[in-house]
């Protein structure tokens, strides 16, 4: 399994794997310590005006040239809502303000490992779209006839979207 500790990060004893229920995990032998693997938690927003939905072309792996929602992961001492926020000017040049909670979404597709998606409705109040960060272009494609959109959860609410169209 990748992303796994070698060693015990609480005794530095050898790590091994074993049964903890139905799952196959990194336990520690010597104190007992249970590597947990969870998914990353990430943040984004959906912006829809007349009918288009705001997306960014990812510049970089993974994805590299396809679309998605502007997102990332959340920073360890950050506020879900002030991520969302903050990728949103990073990778469009908006500023913008939260509605409401769209949705959480898993991805199993990442190839950097498992993540958790919490989607925000927003607008935008400020700034003039830009491709910013880790983005190549920025825009607005209508509901009915959206690009090849990257990652799992990034799809779950294309399809979404496409169905209110």
């Amino acid at each position: 399994m990748r992303n796994e500790f070698a060693s015990c990060p609480l005794c530095a004893s050898p790590l091994e794997r074993g049964r903890e229920g139905e799952h196959l995990r990194m336990v520690c032998r010597a104190c007992g310590y249970v590597h947990y693997r969870n998914p990353a938690p990430a943040a984004g927003v959906l912006i829809v005006e007349n009918g288009a939905v705001l997306l960014v072309k990812r510049r970089y792996e993974p994805f590299k040239g396809l679309w998605s929602i502007p997102s990332g992961f959340i920073e360890y001492d950050e506020d879900v809502r002030v991520t969302a926020a903050r990728e949103a000017m990073e990778e469009t040049g908006l500023e913008i303000e939260i509605d409401a909670l769209h949705a959480v979404e898993t991805c199993f597709d990442d190839p950097r490992g498992n993540t958790l998606l919490v989607l925000y409705r927003a607008h935008a109040t400020g700034g003039t779209p830009r491709a910013g960060d880790d983005a190549e272009e920025v825009g607005f494609f209508p509901l009915e006839d959206l690009p090849p959109v990257a990652f799992e959860a990034h799809r779950k609410v294309r399809g979404e979207l496409a169905g209110r169209a």
